[in-house]
């Protein structure tokens, strides 16, 4: 596992040979938990439309009752945001436990089994849900922090004597790179914590530490991180306002039914590819560092390393470069 040329394109080429060695296994964890996440992001507009449009209907019949109408409405979109989240979050969290549990024992040469990845979940589906719960609390509380800051600057400009005029095209444009900069904050936190869900699954850890450790293991991969970054966020973003466009405009009958199937298959497609290179660019990250000679050599001793995952499946080994 050569570190010193790696890019983008050859943690995709690993990804690929994982998933056509194990086909049937990935298949089916696909199947179970990716097609279902995939379903339900493609179907959220159907879904919204539906709700809403009751809503406007009952709203149109119950126009004496408008107040307690308008509480019902907004009760019934909180729950129904609620529940698409939860389900969605958990689905997402599956699929990430599953697969990287699967890759991690193809890759040291163990037994991938349906059965066995299913219960793993029972070991780390608790860690992810914690750790990715201290994920986003740290957000918050940053951003919570840096429109604080922002808003004591405002007031400090006013109390000194200084009128700002809100509406003037100097504090539109300060706005606006104020959001590109929270933005750009923003995608850094996700690039020094691209590993996290995989090192909750592997190492065990959970909560602050798997975000830690992964701050430290991208140092050195942070171009090919940021390539991935990139590449699955434009490709997922795009797919998502490609096939959402004419769900909007109410599709019918088969046309809809062909949209849905379309677009979950370029789900299933991107959200596989996304966790199993994931875990690749992990092992890379380790091997970068050190810390993979060390685990394979105590993993098979003085045997050769033998990649389950190659296509020929000729044992050879596995070369480390350090930088």
């Amino acid at each position: 596992m050569d570190t010193q040329n790696i890019d983008l394109c050859g943690i995709l080429s690993e990804s690929r040979k994982i998933t056509k060695s194990h086909s049937r296994h990935f298949l089916a964890l696909s199947v179970l938990f990716n097609l279902p996440l995939s379903f339900a992001l493609v179907a959220f507009p159907i879904l919204h439309n539906a709700i809403t449009n009751d809503n406007d209907t009952n709203t149109i019949q119950s126009q004496t009752h408008l107040h307690t109408q308008q509480r019902f409405i907004g009760f019934k979109l909180f729950l129904f945001y609620f529940l698409y989240y939860f389900i969605c979050l958990t689905l997402f969290l599956c699929a990430t436990g599953t697969i990287t549990y699967s890759f991690c024992q193809g890759f040291f040469g163990r037994p991938v089994k349906f059965v066995n990845a299913i219960k793993s979940l029972s070991n780390s589906l608790l860690r992810l849900f914690v750790t990715f719960f201290f994920f986003q609390v740290v957000i918050l509380v940053r951003f919570v922090g840096c429109c604080m800051i922002v808003y004591g600057l405002i007031k400090g400009i006013e109390y000194l004597g200084f009128e700002i005029d809100y509406s003037s095209i100097y504090f539109t444009v300060l706005y606006d790179i104020g959001l590109g900069i929270l933005g750009l904050g923003l995608f850094y936190m996700l690039l020094n914590w691209i590993l996290a869900s995989v090192i909750v699954v592997v190492e065990s850890s959970w909560g602050l530490e798997p975000l830690r450790r992964s701050a430290y293991l991208v140092k050195g991969m942070r171009g090919v991180a940021v390539c991935y970054l990139l590449y699955f966020g434009v490709t997922m973003w795009g797919s998502v306002c490609l096939f959402w466009g004419p769900m909007v405009d109410r599709l019918k009958g088969f046309h809809l039914v062909l949209q849905i199937v379309a677009a979950s298959a370029v789900g299933i497609f991107f959200l596989d590819q996304g966790m199993t290179s994931i875990t690749v660019l992990y092992m890379y990250c380790k091997a970068l560092h050190g810390e993979l000679a060390g685990e394979i050599a105590e993993e098979f001793a003085h045997e050769y390393v033998s990649l389950p995952f190659d296509e020929e499946k000729s044992p050879h080994v596995v070369s480390i470069a350090q930088p």
